[in-house]
């Protein structure tokens, strides 16, 4: 980043008031008798419904709308272990869109542990305050056990947006990627580069959209994950095949879709080169992809590309997904949000993708038109239809489901 964008995000940051979000009043607190019912004693009343019915608490507090973004900070954006504090900008920036884009309401939280079970158990204590917990920036592997143990022992959703917001909106664009070059996910030889929270998630979920697990090439640093490897711990063991295949050129050959949630210029152009017709690349690094789209596309004229960033086509971006799949979670107050309301967000993101673009984000994009195509295989974060699309379709699968518990 340059000094001129340094000091303009450490003074965005800072005025003119410190940090990206605050608390609002949303009673009137202008009488004495406003008082007398905001606090004692007319508080007394609901503090007894409350007690003598838990549920009621969504009828007298902010419970219903509020969502807990936690951290360790072991794991924060491309910085790495910067710890708690240092985790918080980001916290509140994930806030600030869950706010924007879903009108959920956000504490943020940055949690000293020193194991797992301690961040559980902070988490466990903290949780009736919650309707819903929203995982962020925790290391891989520890963060796999975190949100299962959650999971488990809460009844509020749990998500870790690392894992499954991210495999969500890059299982949406890639069926529409693969129906733009005539394959199916069935037949389609994957490589995953990159075997942590992202990664692992993501392949868990294309095997739930019908991958072969058997044309599925996983790899971490010590190369591809295969069968004879005894260094593997259980969430990469999961992915090992029995292949000769050993190096990322070896992967790619004759792939038909590349996956890299690793870091920058890591696919060489022979990689690409060497992939089957009509290849499909998704490189995710942030902000330096696995390779140049230019390159990329140089070296394969047949590819459709995706990066994780906004100055390119097909951003494969979380915000498409995280505040609306909690907005349609805390509608019918789900205890969950399981495998089929993330297939449910996949099917709505991937169909809005084929609709007409409405003239408002053709405005906020500077385009004169945006179709289903090489170029747009995914909706953008500034489609309004998201708000009303992918709630809805959460919400139908919780229901649908059994997981919620009011329609």
């Amino acid at each position: 980043m340059s000094d001129t964008l340094k000091q303009q995000a450490l003074a965005y940051h800072q005025f003119p008031k410190a940090g990206k979000i605050a608390t609002e009043i949303t009673k009137p607190t202008e009488t004495q008798h406003d008082l007398y019912l905001a606090y004692t004693p007319g508080v007394a009343e609901p503090v007894k419904e409350i007690n003598k019915d838990p549920e009621t608490a969504y009828q007298y507090t902010a419970k219903g709308n509020l969502v807990a973004v936690i951290t360790d900070g072991s794991a924060v954006l491309g910085l790495g272990n910067v710890g708690a504090l240092a985790g918080k900008p980001v916290m509140e920036g994930k806030a600030v869109l869950f706010k924007r884009f879903a009108d959920v309401d956000v504490f943020d939280i940055e949690v000293d542990a020193e194991t797992p079970q301690d961040f559980i158990d902070t988490v466990v204590r903290i949780a009736p305050t919650f309707g819903g917990i929203n995982l962020e920036d925790i290391a891989a592997p520890h963060c796999f056990e975190i949100e299962r143990t959650l999971s488990k022992l809460l009844d509020i959703p749990v998500f870790h947006d690392d894992q499954h917001g991210t495999a969500i909106i890059i299982a949406a664009g890639l069926m529409n990627a693969l129906e733009l070059q005539g394959k199916q996910i069935e037949t389609a030889r994957i490589v995953c580069l990159g075997a942590g929270a992202a990664g692992v998630a993501s392949m868990q979920l294309l095997l739930a959209l019908g991958a072969n697990k058997d044309n599925l090439y996983m790899l971490d640093r010590g190369g591809v994950i295969h069968s004879e490897r005894d260094d593997l711990n259980e969430y990469k063991a999961e992915f090992a095949v029995t292949t000769e295949k050993r190096t990322l050129l070896e992967a790619c050959t004759d792939a038909d879709v590349f996956i890299g949630v690793s870091g920058p210029n890591l696919l060489s152009e022979a990689a690409v080169k060497a992939m089957a017709p009509k290849p499909i690349v998704f490189a995710l690094s942030n902000p330096m992809p696995e390779i140049d789209p230019a390159l990329a596309k140089a070296a394969r004229p047949d590819i459709i590309m995706a990066t994780g960033r906004s100055d390119y086509p097909n951003q494969v971006n979380n915000v498409l997904g995280f505040p609306f799949i909690f907005r349609g979670a805390l509608d019918v107050r789900a205890s969950c949000i399981n495998q089929a309301m993330q297939v449910a967000a996949v099917n709505a993101l991937a169909a809005l993708a084929k609709e007409d673009v409405p003239d408002e984000v053709l405005v906020a994009y500077a385009t004169d038109s945006m179709s289903f195509g090489v170029d747009y295989i995914i909706p953008t974060p500034l489609d309004p239809r998201l708000r009303d699309r992918i709630p809805q379709a959460i919400a139908q699968a919780a229901i649908n489901s059994g997981v919620a518990k009011q329609k």
